[in-house]
């Protein structure tokens, strides 16, 4: 079945359903890539629900937040689970403290960029490596490089099927998932934080201002995204 084909089939599905579709399908060679934000949280439920040992992985770029790792725990014990970590490999971030320093991203988009490759790109085309499979937590409404996300696509990058079972939603679908079956969420959204990535580029945002802003919160809207999901 091809991509087309495989959007005119979910086109009245469920998040659920389009979750259960690909796990059962496809079972190891399908994985959720979880930031352990709100979103990636519900998807972890639903994941779960299906198929207790599915594939769940996270990135540990080493610059999380304490809530984030606090979430991360929260998780492996209420599911009975260990998420799958992967790490950046020591002698680039060890390159990159040698070229940069600690904080050098905040100096140009190209220094930022570099750390993102280093902590996030490499380790996720690792983990993407030998899937058949990719399902995000993404949603439309998270960011003007979104909105015309489908909700399955094949991604070029990484060569992969990605899935976004809640491209959809809105982020008060989300909320009332997470109360309504109990989902352990990071208590930084209760603080302000609707967009959670590592602490030094991650802020609380005022209000009115766009759910991303607190991302980047240096640059240009256009430019907030790390590479994950770039086209």
């Amino acid at each position: 079945m091809d991509i087309n084909d495989l959007n005119q089939k979910f086109q009245n599905s469920t998040a659920q359903e389009i979750t259960e579709y690909f796990i059962k399908e496809y079972g190891q060679d399908a994985a959720l890539s979880s930031s352990l934000g709100a979103e990636d949280q519900v998807l972890t439920d639903m994941v779960l629900k299906v198929d207790k040992s599915a594939n769940i992985f996270t990135l540990d770029t080493g610059r999380l937040h304490p809530e984030t790792y606090d979430v991360m725990d929260a998780t492996n014990l209420k599911y009975g689970v260990k998420l799958n970590v992967f790490f950046p490999l020591n002698e680039k971030v060890e390159e990159l403290y040698q070229k940069q320093g600690i904080n050098g991203h905040f100096e140009s988009i190209e220094n930022r960029k570099n750390c993102c490759n280093i902590r996030k790109m490499e380790p996720l085309r690792r983990a993407l490596k030998p899937l058949k499979v990719w399902i995000t937590g993404l949603r439309a409404a998270q960011s003007v490089t979104r909105t015309d996300m489908p909700v399955v696509e094949y991604d070029e990058n990484f060569e992969v099927i990605k899935v976004n079972p809640l491209i959809n939603w809105s982020e008060e679908d989300v909320w009332n998932y997470i109360k309504q079956n109990n989902v352990p969420y990071n208590k930084l959204h209760d603080q302000g934080f609707p967009s959670i990535g590592c602490a030094p580029c991650t802020r609380a945002i005022k209000e009115g201002e766009d759910i991303r802003a607190g991302r980047w919160w240096w640059e240009n809207p256009e430019h907030k995204e790390c590479g994950l999901h770039a086209k």
